[in-house]
């Protein structure tokens, strides 16, 4: 069960994480300070910014994501799903914890916490709002950050781009009906067309550009003229990153600032499916004998969120000032921090996975 992972640790051996890398945690706590701040002292510019929109998708934050993933979706082969094969274990356990499980456990939550648990303390007229920006939360699995958090638990990376790429792939078709069907079930009404609209923007333009764009350096230059455009890009990239994030919380920085209760009880069934979902899919990789540098990977990309996917879907189908949006926001707040927490874990804890019962 370890020779991928001897494999894998000697590829990474002598890899060096960036700056910002090492130091995620800071940089998100700055961001989202900063973005509070400005939004309560400049809230005038920021909702300049949210009336930049077309068909109730933000202009700006569209380009910005496009921006931040377009370099991440340069990375992926998706010729590397011919890998499936050999990571067919881990590849169906992330399968299931995304699409079988993910979503659902989390109208569970919602519908127990927000609804029921957490009812007495919630504005009553955000309550389905809330509800549903949790399950579009946890309807798109995480594509950009997955990166980070394989090499930082020193993943397989042929499994790491096997399984985005398939992610991707299903994302396009199943991210709008499982949305949808499950919107429907808290009784909420779906305008599909932006639903539809915002899959399109942020899932198939990008994959597209990003693919067209790398055969054409491959095709061109080869490995080293794509190496050159990631090293040119990542800057970009990662400025993007933290503008979207500032323009976030300053989207929501008088709502946080004004409910910092809601903050709070809207993190727990967050919290509680990050951990869950983790767990689920690292113990059934366990049980089924998968690599741990499978595993590790596979337990962070069934836990992780498409935040940015999220985010616009949300704001597009309910607004800025929504409950919906606020959900996806506090989704933001909490998913680097969790998911470093859950990297930890998973280190730490490799002798024990790879100890056989």
């Amino acid at each position: 069960m370890s020779s991928q992972c001897e494999i894998t640790a000697r590829q990474h051996a002598g890899a060096s994480l960036g700056f910002f890398e090492r130091h995620l945690s800071i940089w998100v706590a700055i961001c989202i300070g900063v973005g509070i701040l400005l939004g309560h002292a400049l809230p005038a510019p920021f909702q300049a910014i949210g009336r930049l929109e077309i068909a109730s998708v933000n202009l700006p934050v569209a380009l910005l994501i496009w921006l931040m993933i377009i370099p991440m979706l340069l990375k992926i082969d998706f010729g590397s799903l011919a890998q499936v094969r050999t990571h067919w274990k881990g590849i169906g356990v992330t399968l299931f914890i995304n699409w079988g499980v993910k979503p659902f456990s989390m109208a569970l939550l919602g519908w127990l916490f927000v609804r029921h648990l957490f009812h007495a303390w919630l504005p009553a007229g955000q309550i389905d709002s809330y509800v549903a920006g949790l399950i579009i939360l946890a309807a798109a699995p995480c594509t950009a950050m997955v990166f980070v958090w394989s090499q930082l638990s020193d993943g397989e990376p042929h499994f790491t781009l096997s399984q985005v790429a398939l992610n991707d792939l299903i994302m396009i078709v199943a991210f709008a009906p499982i949305v949808g069907f499950l919107l429907g079930l808290s009784h909420i009404v779906v305008p599909w067309a932006t639903l539809f609209l915002s899959v399109v923007l942020f899932i198939v333009v990008p994959v597209a550009v990003a693919q067209a764009w790398r055969m054409r350096l491959l095709s061109t230059g080869g490995q080293r003229a794509l190496d050159a455009v990631l090293t040119r890009l990542h800057p970009l990239s990662l400025s993007a990153l933290l503008t979207t994030l500032v323009l976030l919380f300053g989207f929501q920085g008088e709502q946080i600032l004004a409910q910092p209760l809601v903050i709070l009880l809207l993190a727990v069934p967050i919290l509680i499916q990050v951990y869950l979902n983790a767990g689920l899919a690292y113990l059934l990789s366990r049980r089924l004998r998968v690599a741990h540098c499978v595993a590790a990977p596979s337990a962070l990309i069934g836990a992780s969120n498409f935040f940015e996917l999220a985010v616009a879907t949300a704001i597009g189908l309910f607004g800025f000032e929504s409950g919906a949006a606020l959900a996806t926001v506090v989704g933001v707040l909490v998913e680097v921090p969790v998911m470093l927490s859950v990297v930890r874990i998973t280190q730490r804890t490799k002798h024990w996975y790879e100890t056989v019962s």
